[in-house]
């Protein structure tokens, strides 16, 4: 009989399983870990068919939700207030683990079920040893790509030299053209629902997802960008910003809700990490750089540009139109421990994230300079009605055309316009609707309908700002 060990995390859901000795199931919950997840012999269990390509990144993914790692990458003990679970019953590391018959393929096996529960873990991953192990795991795919996007721009000779990041030029040139390709891609959260399935992208699955033709929102692709230059060893922070947050950032309070995840009564506070870029500091100058797109200038704003918008005193705002309606976004450098734990949250801490992006935070599925995308979730024709009369009143008083689908379709005029304009992007929304629902319809009961709202833009803000 096969002995199967499964492995998963009760937050984010990821999960692997593979085959093990038979003498383990004798073993200690905590010598089971430190065989098969803290020093799994990867390679050899793949070559042997013990476990598969998918489970196998997946248990690498784990093995950082569990151990926390040092700045070198090596995995060190794990994280405080980590639990275990089998049966929803406590485990502890000193016992050994239950196994139970099970039928896989017509075939029984014996399966060690193990729940990792990480419900008290707090914000200590160590983000230099994170980043370090996630580029070493796929080091020539990502290595790639950076040479791919410079020589796309610069010639052999000027890649070679700006690769070299010797100078403050190579280094501008370096971030703006990485910074750029990233900017181009999809604002998007299709990507939730289609594929890996994906609540919240880390740096690294951010740019594997752009790799990949898709993208991101604007804390998924900044952290994509993050993760590229932390590599190269270019120095930057994460700057918050929002619609009208013009007064100091309420540090204390954002650290509060990270904490208790209490939401409520909370937007005044909220909208201060609503967007996010990044502050590069290069030879003493200051760089802000803002790679979301999705009607959003690129920013590349050098020096005094960049202290414009960052400075004490008076500050300058930054108008953007997201979707249909002009804001003022100020931006705030700010403690770096609040979006990191922020990011880190919404990787599994924060509930349903992926719907909230989409519907709470009214980013859509698909935003760029001509089209904004959406779903329309309803149980009745009643509650379709009303939902699509308050899209077109919006619509009618902003000036933009708008076409609200019942049917999940996009073969009415907007919409064929747009599938012409992304013909890419408009196949993957199509996608989006069967896991869409069954998360709607895990979070808010069953029986909901789904359709589309194509909303076509005027046109907005300058695409560029660049003084770089």
């Amino acid at each position: 009989m096969n002995h199967i060990l499964q492995i998963v995390d009760l937050v984010t859901g990821k999960r692997c399983a593979l085959r093990i000795d038979p003498a383990d199931t004798a073993i200690t919950l905590a010598g089971l870990l430190d065989k098969y997840l803290k020093h799994p012999p990867v390679e050899s269990l793949l070559s042997e068919g013990r476990i598969t390509e998918g489970y196998a990144q997946s248990l690498q993914d784990i093995q950082d939700l569990v151990y926390i790692s040092a700045d070198d990458g090596l995995l060190h003990e794990m994280f405080n207030g980590i639990a275990f679970r089998q049966e929803n019953a406590s485990i502890g590391l000193d016992e050994v683990p239950e196994s139970a018959p099970a039928t896989v393929g017509g075939t029984t096996v014996s399966v060690v079920d193990i729940a990792i529960d990480r419900l008290n873990v707090g914000y200590d991953r160590n983000w230099t040893g994170f980043h370090k192990r996630r580029w070493e795991r796929r080091e020539k795919e990502y290595s790639e790509f950076v040479r791919r996007t410079l020589s796309a721009r610069y010639s052999k000779e000027e890649t070679t030299d700006i690769l070299s990041l010797r100078t403050a030029d190579d280094k501008l040139r370096f971030i703006r053209a990485l910074a750029k390709r990233i900017w181009k891609s999809d604002f998007e959260s299709y990507s939730r629902f289609i594929g890996d399935r994906l609540q919240y992208k880390t740096g690294d699955e951010a740019l594997r997802n752009i790799m990949d033709g898709g993208g991101g929102i604007c804390s998924e692709k900044v952290q994509a960008l993050k993760f590229i230059t932390d590599h190269y060893g270019i120095e930057s922070e994460y700057v918050l910003a929002g619609a009208d947050a013009s007064e100091p950032v309420p540090e204390d309070k954002l650290r509060e809700m990270l904490t208790t995840f209490d939401f409520r009564f909370a937007k005044r506070y909220m909208r201060y990490w609503q967007h996010v870029a990044l502050l590069y500091r290069v030879d003493g100058k200051d760089v802000l750089v803002d790679v979301t797109n999705g009607n959003i200038p690129f920013l590349f704003l050098v020096g005094d540009d960049a202290k414009r918008l960052l400075g004490d005193c008076d500050k300058q705002p930054l108008t953007v139109k997201m979707s249909i309606a002009d804001e003022d976004f100020y931006f705030h450098r700010v403690a770096q421990d609040i979006p990191e734990s922020l990011y880190f949250a919404m990787e599994g801490w924060i509930e349903d994230v992926d719907l909230v992006q989409v519907f709470d935070n009214e980013l859509g599925l698909y935003i760029s300079s001509d089209f904004f995308v959406t779903a329309i979730v309803y149980k009745s024709g009643a509650a379709f009605a009303k939902l699509k009369g308050q899209y077109l009143q919006a619509c009618e008083k902003a000036g933009v055309k708008c076409e609200v689908d019942a049917n999940w379709s996009l073969e009415s005029p907007l919409g064929l316009e747009f599938q012409e304009s992304a013909p890419e992007a408009a196949s993957k929304v199509i996608a989006v609707k069967e896991h869409l629902l069954t998360r709607y319809d895990e979070c808010h009961g069953p029986s909901h309908q789904a359709g589309l709202v194509v909303i076509k833009l005027r046109p907005g803000n300058a695409n560029v700002r660049d003084s770089g």
